[in-house]
């Protein structure tokens, strides 16, 4: 027979008579150590053995990371981190959030109106231990968002303006500092005839014609900073823009933080029509 809730309830009392009230509290801080972390905006209370849906991370499922920005430990509260702590965890997948129904409608565009769904990236992640200290020793690569790593990476790829500068001047002491001597005219020379111009035929002195390049603002919802973006990623059709798949508008839509515009505004379907000519 099962020992009924008061025979439980006097076995745990006469375990713990010896137990002071220090070592008691010492007993459940260590059962139920908790932490508050910061990713991705949010903060979150965990403990060990919690599941957590956090905003999308640059890491792949299987991998170890570790959250260095805690706020609290236990009763240690940080100003704002507490030093040396960390929680980490284990990447069980890159998922979505629920879908969210967006409902738009133009009164000055024909009264048009459109119905969109949006579904959040996330990083579901499985929290394996707490760190009280020692964070900095633990070999334990940190978290980072998938948009900061995609950034990080596009500004390590591109020189900074500084050190452009101090190439450029470098590059112009040196070519002060060897100047090209000049040659002295020859006064017995003849000077040589002049060369007759040569006719000038169509087209001849036209310039290069520069690529070709659409104007982006026809697209509903897309003005001059907009397409300024775009072509700064290279960006500059309606064909471009029609060849988009999911995954593209996906890719995009973080890198230049577009916000979802692209599906809400329905730009690859207005793109199609202005290259097939409808429009």
């Amino acid at each position: 027979m099962m020992p009924s809730s008061g025979a439980q309830f006097e076995a745990a009392e006469a375990e713990n008579a010896g137990a002071t009230g220090a070592e008691e509290r010492g007993k459940m801080e260590g059962k139920l150590m908790f932490a508050v972390l910061k990713t991705g905006g949010k903060q979150y209370r965990v403990k060990a053995g919690d599941m957590l849906r956090v905003e999308k991370l640059a890491a792949g499922a299987g991998d170890v990371i570790q959250f260095n920005e805690v706020l609290m430990v236990g009763a240690h509260v940080g100003t704002p981190l507490v030093e040396g702590a960390a929680v980490q965890a284990e990447v069980v997948d890159q998922i979505k959030g629920e879908k969210v129904i967006n409902f738009v409608r133009r009164r000055r565009k024909s009264s048009s109106k459109r119905t969109m769904g949006h579904r959040q990236q996330l990083t579901l992640v499985r929290v394996t231990n707490i760190l009280a200290e020692g964070a900095g020793k633990s070999g334990v690569k940190p978290a980072v968002g998938a948009r900061s790593a995609a950034m990080a990476a596009d500004s390590a790829a591109k020189p900074t303006k500084t050190a452009k500068k101090a190439e450029d001047q470098k590059g112009g002491k040196q070519a002060a500092a060897k100047p090209e001597p000049k040659a002295k005219p020859d006064p017995k020379a003849k000077a040589a005839p002049k060369a007759k111009a040569a006719p000038k035929t169509e087209g001849t002195d036209a310039p290069a014609k520069a690529a070709q390049k659409d104007d982006l603002k026809k697209l509903a919802g897309l003005g001059p900073a907009l397409e300024k973006k775009l072509n700064g990623a290279g960006i500059t059709t309606f064909a471009q823009i029609a060849a988009w798949n999911a995954d593209d508008v996906v890719e995009i839509d973080e890198k230049l933080a577009l916000k979802g515009r692209i599906e809400r505004d329905d730009w690859i379907g207005q793109a199609k029509a202005l290259t097939s000519g409808k429009e």
